[in-house]
């Protein structure tokens, strides 16, 4: 079940989606179904939402979603170029006109220098070329981190609408 702020972001975006006629999938890694669950909590989700996919590991990242080996390899999974391409994979798989995907080390262990935990990659894209990508590194435990994830995920996701919607004006 989604916190206040989290059904409240999660219900933005879904009437964002249901106004522009635009379906969204999801490719999650470190919330691990949360953001899914928090899109899926608000009544009539159905309309927009085609589904998800939970790749934890890198070999469903692989498999499912299509994102090269040497990618990860040369990246690795927690990286923009990782969250990218399983936003490009979720996108095709399903078949929708917009995809999130997240990528990242929820902690407590994990983490490396470069990447501690709370490092999180989430990538939005959408149908005609949108691409973004944004880095964040949030602190607190690992629930907080997953949670402030899915909030941030579901913001993105609703500032790509907006500033579409923006464009076309």
């Amino acid at each position: 079940m989604a916190d206040r702020l989290t059904a409240s972001a999660a219900k933005l975006l879904g009437a964002a989606l249901s106004a522009s006629g635009r379906t969204l999938s999801v490719a999650e890694s470190c919330t691990g179904g949360l953001l899914g669950g928090a899109i899926t909590s608000i009544p009539g989700s159905s309309l927009y939402f085609s589904g998800g996919v939970v790749a934890y590991g890198n070999s469903a990242k692989i498999s499912l979603l299509d994102v090269p080996p040497d990618l990860i390899a040369a990246r690795g999974a927690v990286s923009r170029e990782v969250a990218l391409a399983m936003a490009e994979g979720v996108l095709s798989l399903f078949r929708t006109d917009l995809a999130i995907a997240v990528t990242g080390v929820a902690g407590p262990g994990g983490g490396s220098r470069g990447k501690p935990a709370g490092t999180v990659w989430v990538a939005v894209v959408a149908l005609g070329g949108v691409r973004y990508a944004h880095r964040f590194r949030f602190p607190g435990g690992r629930e907080a981190v997953r949670r402030e994830t899915v909030r941030a995920s579901l913001g993105a996701a609703f500032d790509v609408l907006r500033s579409e919607a923006a464009e076309a004006e």
